[in-house]
């Protein structure tokens, strides 16, 4: 039976007794005893429990964005609004009551149904009405002439799973309200899309990689080991990508699948919760560093590409386990505020490898002449518990399938995404000379 969220506890608020505070200072303080001052620079932060209270909690967004600040004096990184010096993102939710630039009928939109959440009755609307409002600044309205006048003659690749499909769908839907694209698509399979807006010359293109290296045994919605070969970039995108513009990379939730063989060099090196006899437990991250650093270097490696990279940090889920018998679901119907964010370590984890190997890739890259960009998300997107399709991507007879919140409803809040993109693009070609 679903919970009512105005009544049921989220569990983010409960207090922390006094007796787990004394043990926890206790267990802090022998360990950074006994640990070595060097290994203590590595050593991870324990995420926060349910115990822990809001006031704690709100250090989330802060450890997020100095995360972000890395390296501050290129844009790439602070992603500016040059013109008005401000951070974009730094900031809040606010009511939007104009709604979205486009809706699930729009003329050359199509939103898988999965994502299309008013196709099957999702009675409330607040989900699209609401804006990104950094601090000290506003963030333009999307323009979509202005922003295909910018990709006029260019293309661009999506490279990643399948939120990185629903961000290509956010962008095409956006662009759909000037010029409506052809589907140039050689199979119906959606790890393969390609749409082409004729009167800009503009190609926009999908190349579906679950964990952007080679991967064999992926199933969905099966137990069977998944193969990766952490040193062999997946030929369906690495083979495509040289002449394309801009290059966007993301990659996630797929390493937290459990029993991850990782192959290296042509033989098994070990795997992340697979529980095997004889097989080193190299946990998820390894596995996921690993397929970034293979992925930046076979970019930097192509011959003939000349292209813009550009990293789309890890997207947030919002599972709520204690709300639909251990599964967990997202009914939650506004924008958390940031005292309400809790603190998610292992999504800190990937999104600090993702900055740990973008920039190491960025320093090699550039002297390459390549340019290397970041799209930061993550933390924007922590405050949207609202955003996803819940049980609203199926027919209402199937509502007790697992529920979706992992990717977002279109329209809906992962239109900023494309929002941050074309400020990039802006200050890539002068925006702040033009004016935004």
């Amino acid at each position: 039976m679903m919970a009512n969220i105005s009544t049921t506890p989220s569990g983010y608020n409960s207090p922390l007794n006094w007796y787990k505070v004394i043990l926890l200072i206790i267990l802090l303080i022998v360990l950074f005893t006994i640990i070595p001052p060097k290994q203590r620079e590595n050593f991870p932060i324990p995420s926060q429990s349910e115990d822990f209270s809001v006031e704690n909690s709100t250090s989330n967004l802060d450890q997020g964005n100095r995360v972000a600040a890395v390296n501050p004096d290129h844009d790439s990184i602070s992603m500016r609004l040059e013109s008005k010096k401000c951070d974009m993102l730094r900031g809040r939710w606010v009511p939007y009551p104009e709604g979205p630039l486009y809706t699930n009928q729009t003329t050359g939109c199509y939103i898988e149904k999965t994502q299309n959440c008013m196709r099957f009755g999702r009675p409330d609307t607040e989900f699209m009405k609401w804006r990104w409002k950094p601090d000290g600044c506003d963030l333009p309205v999307f323009d979509a002439a202005r922003f295909l006048e910018l990709v006029r003659g260019k293309s661009m690749a999506f490279v990643g799973d399948s939120v990185a499909r629903n961000q290509l769908q956010s962008l095409k839907c956006l662009l759909s309200t000037v010029a409506r694209p052809i589907n140039e698509s050689s199979t119906k399979v959606w790890t393969l899309r390609r749409f082409v807006f004729t009167h800009y010359n503009f190609t926009l293109e999908l190349f579906g990689s679950t964990h952007l290296v080679r991967a064999e045994g992926i199933k969905p919605h099966s137990a069977a080991p998944i193969d990766l070969y952490l040193d062999e970039a997946d030929h369906a995108w690495a083979s495509k990508v040289a002449n394309f513009d801009y290059v966007i990379i993301s990659a996630g939730h797929w390493f937290s699948r459990p029993k991850v063989r990782y192959h290296e060099s042509h033989k098994v090196v070990g795997c992340s919760m697979c529980n095997a006899k004889n097989m080193t437990d190299l946990t998820r991250f390894y596995g996921y560093k690993k397929a970034f650093e293979t992925t930046f270097r076979t970019l930097i490696d192509l011959p003939k590409f000349n292209g813009t990279v550009i990293l789309r940090t890890i997207s947030p889920t919002h599972f709520e386990p204690e709300y639909w018998e251990g599964i967990g679901y997202c009914v939650r119907r506004k924008p958390f505020s940031k005292q309400q964010v809790r603190y998610d370590w292992f999504l800190q984890m990937y999104k600090k490898i993702q900055m740990e190997e973008f920039l190491a890739a960025k320093r090699e890259g550039e002297e390459r002449g390549l340019k290397f960009r970041l799209l930061d998300i993550t933390e924007v997107m922590l405050l949207r518990p609202d955003g996803h399709p819940n049980h609203y991507g199926h027919p209402p007879g199937l509502k007790n399938k697992l529920s979706d919140c992992l990717h977002w409803c279109l329209p809906g809040p992962i239109d900023v995404w494309n929002e941050f993109l074309l400020q990039m693009l802006k200050n890539e070609n002068g925006g702040s000379r033009e004016g935004l």
